[in-house]
């Protein structure tokens, strides 16, 4: 059984820099482990600095949910402890030693193992945090059972990266990816599939799951979108899910019994000399990944996309769940009338500028809010790039006033923030939309706890 889904509410935006189809050679040494890549997790330590550790070596765990460990990318050293406000711990920068040590979690096949023994596996191995769950958009509980796992197999953002090239040759671990997902649910776990585009030889050869093929514009491939249309979440319902590489992480984990979280990341932006892919390891540091590939001037490191992505600056280091770095200009400039110019070469939406004569024109994008924060107020803009059946201003303003009830009578559970971001985009009033959407998520998974 498959479905086909058309989405016809939302806004492809073009940008400058996709990636070319191109594997770039990329050497590594310096990578860390960001707690606050993970909703919701207070980090206890296992290591200090100075110490050895192997790619799969805890790090530290989750002092709310102890089972739940983070372990090393890489062989290496431990050298730094980045903490910030109130001792807060940042990041474990640790340097690796380039022989990629492993710990041996053991080979095994997945369908030959209970429930109980697949996710003690992902547990000590460091994977499982891979898995997330909607309502909210945290690690999942190992002790809940899923109605379903969502895999979204496509990605509809800004430039973002191409999932054929992104899994050519890696079909037999997907498989037993997949087939480590089986054990973990009762219910159905749905392929999410890009009806326009190239379809992975690793979607169709895949077996035990459902495929559903969705078409039209960004938020299509948001999983939570799909979510949404194939199997909406109600109060008291929990539905997991991953992307694609992360599925074939774990699939590695069951094949070769080692923690390998290796990715193709894909290098974009405008502000880039050369666009490509690069294999590499979630952590790695940006500087080293973009070496000499970039332009001059003042510019945005984003781990991620340009709606949803991370500030993290040209030292950071790229997230855990990120699979594409995107890097354009700073917009540290006031334009006088702005408003008044024709615009031919401005991103618009509402067709203030002539640039929407032009519905295929390519922009290349800075970091400019073109005016200030002002009045919130109704202007039924946002209905019209959000494609799910709720009241998105109503639900905001609920957040704002913390009322619980109104929150979950409008949706709460149904969204994230990265289903907002268009709505973020077009806001006349300049609002941080997908910040109030978490602190609204965060508020409802603190009273419902």
């Amino acid at each position: 059984m498959s479905n086909s889904i058309k989405i016809t509410k939302g806004f492809d935006i073009r940008l400058l820099g996709e990636a070319d189809k191109e594997l770039r050679d990329n050497s590594t040494q310096n990578f860390a482990l960001k707690p606050p890549d993970f909703i919701g997790v207070l980090p206890k330590l296992l290591v200090t600095e100075g110490d050895e550790v192997k790619a799969g070596t805890q790090v530290f765990f989750d002092k709310y949910r102890e089972n739940i460990r983070f372990t090393s990318p890489v062989s290496g050293k431990v050298t730094e402890i980045v903490r910030g406000a109130k001792r807060v711990i940042l990041e474990v920068r640790i340097d690796s030693d380039g022989n990629q040590t492993s710990v041996d979690f053991g080979k095994a096949d997945p369908l030959s193992l209970t429930r109980e023994d697949v996710i003690e596996k992902m547990l000590e191995s460091g994977v499982w945090p891979l898995i997330r769950q909607r309502p909210y958009s945290v690690i999942a509980n190992p002790a809940d059972k899923p109605k379903s796992v969502f895999i979204s197999g496509f990605d509809s953002a800004p430039l973002s990266p191409d999932y054929s090239f992104l899994l050519k040759g890696e079909e037999s671990v997907f498989q037993t990816g997949i087939n480590a997902l089986s054990r973990l649910t009762d219910g159905k776990i749905h392929l999410n599939i890009n009806e326009k585009a190239e379809i992975p030889a690793a979607y169709t050869q895949c077996s035990g799951v459902q495929k559903n093929h969705f078409s039209g514009p960004h938020p299509a491939g948001n999983v939570g979108i799909q979510i949404a249309k194939i199997n909406p979440i109600n109060k008291g319902d929990i539905v997991w899910y991953l992307r694609p590489q992360e599925v074939i992480i774990i699939g590695r984990l069951f094949q070769r019994g080692v923690y390998d979280n290796s990715k193709l990341t894909a290098l974009c932006g405008s502000e880039l000399v050369k666009t490509a892919y690069v294999k590499t390891r979630a952590g790695a540091s940006i500087q080293e990944v973009v070496k000499a590939n970039v332009k001059a001037g003042e510019l945005r490191y984003i781990s991620g996309n340009v709606l949803t992505g991370t500030n993290i600056g040209p030292k950071g280091y790229l997230g855990f769940y990120d699979n594409q770095v995107t890097v354009i200009p700073e917009g540290r400039y006031h334009e006088f009338v702005g408003w008044a110019l024709p615009g031919l070469d401005k991103f618009t939406f509402s067709k203030t500028f002539l640039s929407s004569l032009f519905p295929k024109k390519v922009f290349r994008p800075d970091t400019n809010f073109h005016g200030g924060e002002r009045a919130f107020v109704m202007t039924g803009e946002y209905e019209k790039v959000l494609p799910l059946d709720i009241y998105p201003m109503h639900l905001l303003k609920a957040i704002l006033i913390d009322d619980i009830d109104q929150m979950e009578r409008l949706g709460i559970y149904e969204v994230d923030e990265e289903d907002f971001a268009l709505c973020e985009v077009i806001c006349s009033s300049k609002i941080e939309i997908q910040s109030i959407i978490r602190g609204g998520l965060d508020l409802m998974r603190r009273e419902m706890s």
